[in-house]
C-alpha cells in the first residue's frame, strides 16, 4: 500500500524551530525594552533638568524684583541693605538683608536670602518678615535645593564687591549682580554626568532708593 504523503501547509513546526523562534523573539523584546528604559531615563532626566532650570529663572526673576524695589533712608534705622559672602569648602555664596516692598507684607518687608547645607548640598533659603517686627514673627522657606554657588554682588565704582553694608556706606549700590551656578544632569550620556550651568541678571534699584 502506498503511503500518502501529508501537504506542505499542514506540517507541524518541530521543537528545535520553536526553540529558535522563542529565542530570537526574546532577544527582540530584550532590545526594545532596553531601548525604552534608556529613553524613558533620559526622558525624566530632561524633565527634571527643565524643571530645575525654570525654577532657578523664576528665583533669580523674583529676587531681581525685589532688590529693583528696595527701600532704604539713611535717617531710618530699619532700612537696610547689607551683602556678606560665605564659602562653604570652596563653593561660594551670599547672604543678602534688605528692606523692601513685596506682596505679601503689608508694608516694608526685612527679607534676607541665604544658604544652608543639609547632607553635602546647598539649599537657598528666603526669610522674610516686617521690618519693624519682632525675628520670632519670621517666615522661613528653602527655595532652590543642590545649588553649587548663589552670589550677590554689588558695584562700586568701576568693579563688582561681595560685601556691603549701608550702614557704612550710607546708600545702596547703583547695580547689583545675581548670579545662581547649579549642576543640570546630562542624561544623554553612558556616566550620566552633571554639567555646571549659570543664571545670572543685574537688577538696577529704582523704587524707593530713598524713602
Amino acid at each position: 500500500m502506498k503511503k500518502q504523503s501529508v501537504p506542505f501547509y499542514q506540517k507541524g513546526f518541530t521543537l528545535l524551530e520553536l526553540l529558535i523562534a522563542i529565542a530570537i523573539m526574546s532577544a527582540v523584546l530584550a532590545a526594545l525594552y532596553h531601548t525604552f528604559f534608556l529613553s524613558h531615563r533620559a526622558l525624566i532626566s530632561m524633565d527634571d533638568s527643565l524643571l530645575k532650570l525654570q525654577e532657578s529663572r523664576s528665583f533669580v526673576d523674583i529676587l531681581k524684583r525685589e532688590i529693583e524695589s528696595v527701600l532704604y533712608s539713611p535717617d531710618n534705622r530699619y532700612c537696610v541693605f547689607k551683602m556678606d559672602d560665605k564659602d562653604f569648602y570652596g563653593r561660594q555664596t551670599s547672604r543678602l538683608v534688605m528692606t523692601s516692598l513685596s506682596p505679601l507684607i503689608n508694608g516694608m518687608a526685612k527679607i534676607t536670602y541665604g544658604v544652608e547645607e543639609i547632607a553635602g548640598k546647598l539649599i537657598i533659603t528666603k526669610e522674610m518678615l516686617p521690618a519693624m517686627s519682632q525675628p520670632s514673627e519670621s517666615r522661613k522657606v528653602d527655595l532652590l535645593e543642590d545649588v553649587e554657588s548663589f552670589t550677590v554682588e554689588g558695584k562700586y565704582g568701576d568693579r563688582w564687591v561681595k560685601t556691603w553694608d549701608s550702614a557704612l556706606a550710607k546708600g545702596i549700590p547703583d547695580e547689583v549682580r545675581i548670579s545662581v551656578t547649579l549642576f543640570i544632569t546630562n542624561g544623554e550620556k553612558q556616566d550620566r554626568t552633571r554639567d555646571p550651568f549659570s543664571i545670572s541678571d543685574i537688577a538696577k534699584p529704582r523704587i524707593g532708593k530713598r524713602l
